[in-house]
């Protein structure tokens, strides 16, 4: 069989409960959902460490934190005298690995590389859309912001095309721009133009939208597609528990997200939704340029997201904890020559895994942290018994670990040594707090997620003796994110 096509697309913070195929009765994406039906969908799939940069490398690297050192947005944590460079640390990057399998490659969208926003990854065509530009250098060398001077120059004085942020953060927008030329159509055009090149090579591609992260402002119509009255409010529980992660009321302070109310937060969701109709329809007409070009059946498809979005759920904002709205992702896979059609998965996956996934496929499997998923499928891998996510530096107020089995969550975080736990089949809002009711299932996690810890370099920080440090509880101080336009001279308000 003539080797298959790699198509990843991303999205940006997009839970895996806002897709239709996943059960959501009220969001509407044909696309996506046709995906699901001529492949494998996954329900319990999870970004390890559920913030941009890290997922991103587990994506490029197949290695989870405590291999490529990058446990939150920022720099690595390396032991000492251990090198710099990632590919170094944990190989060579996927779009690397598929070049030297003889495949052709193209990288489109938000890559989120440290330091170097515009990291070189392996990809023979390379084109960077980020969030924001440091300097009037990126902003000239981005090449969504590039399109817009030299094709739409009449839109080139807007500061931050894909909405205002700052304390604009969470507050529902519009797109300053038509539905045919924003960063998500950019992206879908691009990726139609190299996918219809003509070439002998199979080609593996990654498109990596920037939505539906913050700020949520979706193009006409998609801006008033849903009404607010019919979302659903926010899952709450116990404040107290629901905060037990001081990360997470510092998070929505950070955001000017700490007063937003039920009736907001409604209104964000419909727009948060608006711009999930419309990222669907971009990426409708890329599935439309595979099946022109006679490529469906032999193109693998892996659709997935970095990590999801509280929403206001437990009265929170953002991602980084590992509350299911933050760390559980839409995972789906088509590929119909192999796989089976209109399929659903339970098995514990998770964004590592896609290294092993595109590999195997090419025909030289590399699995590196992940495991054989596409064997699993078939009904001939071993799965995971046990998923553990990671966030914060070990030996830090920061370092939290998260163990998942296919009925219970359990979550430390050193910041008090304060622990968590779920049953995600009696509760799957986790809203009810287990650690003292269920004392032997609590004691199984705990161990299990310490003996993960244990054997790993960089994780056994975390420790002390036989149990995991405990740090003496301190808020985080409150601080702000001002996120201006520097490239055009912009660091914060006027007055």
């Amino acid at each position: 069989m003539k080797r298959p096509n790699v198509l990843f697309v991303m999205c940006d913070q997009l839970r895996a409960d806002a897709i239709g195929a996943y059960g959501n009765s009220i969001i509407h994406t044909p696309n996506l959902d046709r995906l699901a039906k001529r492949g494998v969908l996954f329900t319990k799939a999870y970004s390890t460490c559920p913030v941009c940069i890290p997922a991103r490398y587990t994506i490029r690297t197949g290695c989870e934190p405590y291999n490529t050192g990058f446990f939150m947005n920022g720099p690595p944590f390396l032991e000492e005298g251990q090198t710099e460079k990632t590919e170094e640390r944990c190989g060579r990057y996927l779009a690397r690995v598929m070049s030297d399998m003889g495949y052709r490659t193209f990288g489109i969208g938000k890559f989120h590389t440290y330091p170097d926003w515009d990291e070189e990854l392996g990809f023979e065509v390379h084109l960077h859309s980020e969030e924001t530009y440091s300097s009037l250098e990126q902003r000239e060398k981005d090449a969504y912001a590039s399109f817009l001077k030299n094709k739409h120059p009449e839109f080139n004085f807007i500061e931050q095309p894909h909405g205002e942020r700052t304390e604009m953060y969470y507050i529902p927008q519009m797109s300053p721009f038509p539905a045919d030329i924003t960063v998500e159509s950019w992206a879908a055009d691009r990726a139609v133009e190299q996918i219809c090149m003509e070439d002998e090579r199979p080609f593996f591609g990654f498109v990596s939208m920037i939505g539906p992260h913050p700020p949520v402002a979706p193009p006409i119509p998609y801006n008033r597609m849903y009404n607010p009255d019919n979302m659903p409010a926010p899952v709450c529980g116990d404040i107290l528990v629901d905060h037990m992660d001081e990360q997470l009321p510092w998070m929505n302070y950070m955001i000017w997200a700490e007063d937003i109310g039920s009736s907001v937060a409604r209104v964000i969701k419909a727009r948060y939704y608006g711009e999930i109709t419309y990222i669907d329809m971009c990426i409708g007409r890329i599935l439309n340029a595979l099946e022109q070009k006679g490529y469906t059946n032999n193109t693998l498809v892996c659709f997935f997201s970095d990590h999801g979005d509280h929403l206001g759920d437990h009265h929170s904002w953002q991602k980084e904890s590992f509350f299911e709205a933050s760390c559980r992702i839409p995972f789906i896979l088509s590929w119909p020559e192999f796989l089976p059609k209109s399929a659903v998965c339970e098995d514990l996956v998770c964004l590592t895994d896609l290294f092993g996934i595109a590999t195997s496929a090419a025909g030289n499997p590399q699995f590196r942290d992940g495991i054989d998923v596409l064997a699993a499928v078939r009904g001939c891998g071993k799965k995971r018994e046990y998923l553990f996510g990671y966030y914060g530096v070990p030996g830090t107020r920061s370092f939290k670990i998260m163990v998942r089995d296919r009925e219970w969550k359990y979550i430390y975080m050193a910041n008090g040594g304060r622990e968590q736990l779920f049953n995600l089949c009696t509760d799957p809002d986790e809203r009810r707090q287990c650690i003292e009711t269920y004392c032997a299932v609590a004691s199984r996690m705990r161990e299990v997620a310490f003996e993960e810890a244990r054997r790993r370099p960089l994780l056994s920080h975390a420790l002390c003796g036989n149990s995991f440090i405990a740090l003496d509880y301190e808020p985080l101080p409150r601080v702000r994110a001002y996120q201006f336009d520097s490239s055009r001279g912009v660091y914060g308000f006027m007055y």
